[in-house]
């Protein structure tokens, strides 16, 4: 176990490591689509390769076991040795899943639980080159593939002297005619079988004894050391053989123009005085590093301060609209100036790219489809697009559902859709964008769409829905019916679906994060869901309302109008008063009955009415002032407080005070039908 080590190459590991998993899952995916993309190859191979120095480093033995099999598997593919088919990605994948279970558990400080042999026994096989592709038996051994050139470029300290262990065997040495030898050096003989073996026998320049003419003048070094030793002359058209004229290295004779007795040439790398380049100018300096690692809690910290500060900024900003000193004017102004750039700038460093969530789509999308053996394409789009870390890792489970759902109940088979005069191949699209403050996520399929009808009887059967209610719902309305605790459309309850809990937990999850979901839909053509949630969760944008002498806060990507109350268009349907806004009924309550201490109170003839949405659903809440919108810093509220319904949080106002933030959604849930 290597846990020992120091702490921060331990979390250099599991950062680098955590990036290239991530990675390869959305790689592995694409190259099923894609088998001949050799750059995807090495790109998946380095992959493997790379995790698996990391954790050969700090000992993690199972690990390295899984990793360098997964490895070997992609060294044959990107030779050519096998072909990539579905069942070899689908040991690639269970591969992944395994690498990733262990990577967990080493985030926990646990040993990696070993991998399941028989995993590593397919990964074995598949180790081997394919039977169709192999090469005949006795066929010649091909030259080094630049596959091969990058193996040997990517081997560790390790591999590298086990492969020239190999290298220095009899067998090897038999076979290039050489006699092995303990000694580092290489006889005349040993020298000439290697230059044998890379020109051909009397091919390298080396002239045959019976032909050598006899030299006309040897040189002072020839005469003092017999005829095995060679002249300058000739070792340098022997080097012109080898490299090409003037290519080689030269030889720098030893004072007074003899080699000494018993001595070997000094060999020199430069070229030739005449055709020495000039010397070449000073490399330039490598680019200083521009990225530092920060610990997220030092993040949240840092927007914690910003959130603060932007009380103090809204609190001056109060102070001052009762005052005309000219210079304090320009001083708030210029501190809420610098205050917005501050909090856009700390905003960022918290942003990440979609594309976190995203990435983990194409291999939800494979695996469903070869598993209920449909025809999916998967289209992504605004990956880019940046939003809160936060918000990144709460919206990652709900997509994940919507994305499943689309799956298993949008697509259909690749038979009904031929027979509906479908494409056979069903296509999901995700989108991602920002617009304003806030985040536009969309999720749409080209498959059956849903039925209303259909929903609302099974609402019925459910108990979910009365036949009334039932008959005066409109289509949106029984859309969202899908979102009800316990609703599902499916007879069998399967490991993909039918439970009746995922789309309650993915209505949950966004309203947790003051986001909001639409639901559109038309039978046989397909279904969309637009998921609107806020750029980030340190700092909410609200409306804030008067009720009695109190004043609370409304997020403001739940107000969708404000109008003056006007009891003359208003009236009872079915004991429940409602307001008419483009010839459309919209339940409408009292603030003051829910939220202040009396209960319920004298209602007013007067007031002003706040326009929610919920889903598709609006609800108009009668508020007895505005104070305009502000930009507010959610506090937690003290654990005495803890499960009060509808209360999302506190903050502190411009004016000084307290605010008790609302949580619409839960807000509805707790009163609309005790006060209805």
């Amino acid at each position: 176990m290597g846990f020992e080590v120091d702490e921060d190459i331990l979390q250099d590991f599991l950062v680098e490591a955590s990036e290239i998993l991530e990675q390869l899952s959305e790689q592995l995916v694409t190259l099923e689509r894609q088998p001949d993309d050799k750059d995807l190859l090495n790109a998946i191979f380095r992959g493997f390769h790379t995790v698996k120095g990391g954790a050969g480093f700090l000992s993690l033995t199972a690990l390295v076991e899984t990793c360098h099999k997964a490895e070997n598997v992609f060294d044959i593919l990107r030779t050519g040795q096998r072909r990539v088919t579905s069942e070899l990605m689908d040991v690639i994948l269970r591969a992944l899943d395994t690498v990733n279970s262990m990577f967990a558990e080493i985030q926990n400080r646990q040993e990696p639980t070993p991998a399941d042999p028989a995993l590593l026994e397919e990964l074995s096989f598949y180790c081997q080159p394919g039977q169709e592709e192999s090469a005949a038996p006795g066929s010649e051994p091909v030259a080094a593939t630049p596959a091969d050139i990058n193996t040997i470029e990517s081997l560790n300290e390790q591999e590298y002297q086990q492969m020239l262990g190999e290298l220095n065997t009899e067998q090897y040495s038999e076979q290039v005619g050489i006699e092995s030898s303990n000694s580092d050096d290489i006889t005349d003989d040993e020298f000439e079988a290697l230059l044998d073996q890379l020109h051909g026998a009397g091919k390298h320049g080396g002239v045959p004894e019976a032909e050598s003419p006899a030299p006309a003048a040897p040189s002072a070094a020839s005469s003092q050391t017999g005829d095995e030793l060679i002249d300058d002359g000739e070792f340098e058209a022997l080097l012109d053989q080898l490299h090409g004229a003037g290519k080689g290295p030269t030889v720098t004779p030893a004072p007074g123009g003899a080699v000494p007795d018993g001595s070997k040439p000094v060999i020199s790398s430069a070229p030739p005085a005449a055709s020495r380049p000039a010397a070449p100018s000073k490399p330039a300096a490598p680019p200083a590093d521009t990225t530092v690692r920060v610990d997220t809690k030092t993040l949240d910290s840092i927007m914690n301060m910003v959130g603060e500060l932007v009380l103090v900024r809204n609190r001056l900003l109060s102070l001052q609209a009762g005052h005309e000193n000219e210079e304090i004017t320009k001083a708030v102004t210029n501190l809420d100036a610098v205050t917005g750039d501050l909090q856009g700038a700390v905003m960022k460093t918290r942003m990440q790219p979609i594309k976190k969530v995203f990435g983990r789509f194409p291999r939800v999308v494979r695996d469903i489809a070869r598993n209920m053996k449909k025809e999916i394409e998967l289209e992504m789009v605004g990956e880019d697009t940046d939003l809160d870390k936060n918000l990144v890792e709460a919206l990652a489970d709900p997509l994940v559902h919507l994305v499943r759902n689309s799956c298993d109940h949008g697509i259909e088979s690749p038979e009904e859709r031929e027979a509906a005069g479908k494409p056979r191949k069903g296509v999901i699209r995700l989108t991602a964008s920002q617009e304003g403050d806030h985040i536009l996520l969309g999720i749409e399929d080209d498959g059956a769409g849903m039925d209303p009808e259909k929903l609302k009887s099974i609402a019925i059967k459910r108990g979910i829905l009365d036949a009334d209610g039932a008959a005066r719902m409109s289509d949106n309305e029984a859309y969202n019916l899908i979102f009800a605790p316990g609703f599902s459309t499916k007879v069998e309850i399967t490991d993909v679906s039918g439970r009746g809990v995922g789309m309650d937990v993915v209505k949950t999850g966004i309203s947790s994060v003051n986001g909001s979901i639409l639901i559109d839909s038309e039978k046989g053509k397909g279904t969309r869901l637009q998921i609107k949630v806020p750029l980030t969760l340190a700092i909410l944008p609200t409306l804030m309302v008067v009720v009695g002498e109190q004043t609370f806060a409304l997020p403001l990507t739940n107000v969708n109008e404000i109008f003056h109350l006007d009891l003359t268009r208003t009236s009872m349907v079915d004991g429940q008063l409602t307001v008419v806004v483009r010839n459309r009924a919209i339940p409408l309550f009292y603030l003051q009955d829910w939220l202040l201490r009396n209960g319920r109170r004298e209602r007013k003839a007067h007031g002003h009415v706040v326009l929610v949405m919920i889903g598709n659903q609006q609800v108009g809440f009668v508020v007895d002032g505005l104070i305009g919108q502000e930009e507010v810093v959610i506090k937690p509220l003290d654990h005495l407080l803890h499960g009060t319904p509808g209360m999302a949080g506190a903050t502190i106002t411009s004016d000084g005070g307290i605010a008790l933030i609302l949580d619409i959604a839960g807000l509805i849930k707790a009163y609309a039908r005790r006060y209805a």
